[in-house]
């Protein structure tokens, strides 16, 4: 039920403030404002359905896109799978090939180490004899004096094994 104001607003002057005129009709605000918002809100629906249908075409572009991608991630899966084992076959090879040549080089560093190792013990070999020999002479020479001039002087013996 409109409220007393609204039933008041009917009656407003229709027109100039002034002296009555005939055939005035009260001022019905509602009808005029319908009036006036009728043209701009028809443009509101029409612009609102053109929205509706580029929301669905929009949808509609999104979900074949996606389909797209699903089919292209799927394809692309699929051709992975099948490349995988002749890409491992050929990283082993080739993997493969590098610890063989990295063994080899390994083995001629070995043998060149093995061989500057034999040289230094030529070259060292006659310097630490003739030491060894100095020194178990003079080891010896003193074991001679010693037992020569010792108290406790064994039995020598001869060169057949007997005593003497």
């Amino acid at each position: 039920m409109p409220g007393f104001r609204h039933f008041l607003a009917r009656f407003r002057p229709a027109g100039s403030p002034g002296p009555a005129v005939g055939g005035a009709v009260p001022a019905d605000r509602t009808a005029a404002l319908a009036a006036e918002l009728e043209p701009p809100l028809t443009a509101l629906d029409d612009t609102a359905a053109e929205a509706e249908r580029i929301r669905r075409a929009a949808a509609q572009e999104a979900d074949r896109r996606r389909r797209a991608a699903a089919r292209r991630a799927e394809e692309t899966v699929r051709t992975a799978r099948e490349r995988a084992p002749r890409l491992r076959r050929e990283t082993a090879a080739r993997l493969g090939a590098e610890a063989e040549a990295e063994a080899a080089r390994a083995g001629v560093r070995a043998e060149a180490a093995v061989a500057e190792l034999r040289a230094r013990a030529r070259a060292r070999t006659p310097g630490l004899a003739a030491r060894l020999v100095a020194q178990a002479t003079r080891e010896l020479d003193t074991l001679a004096d010693s037992e020569q001039t010792g108290p406790n002087r064994e039995t020598p013996w001869a060169r057949d094994g007997s005593p003497e």
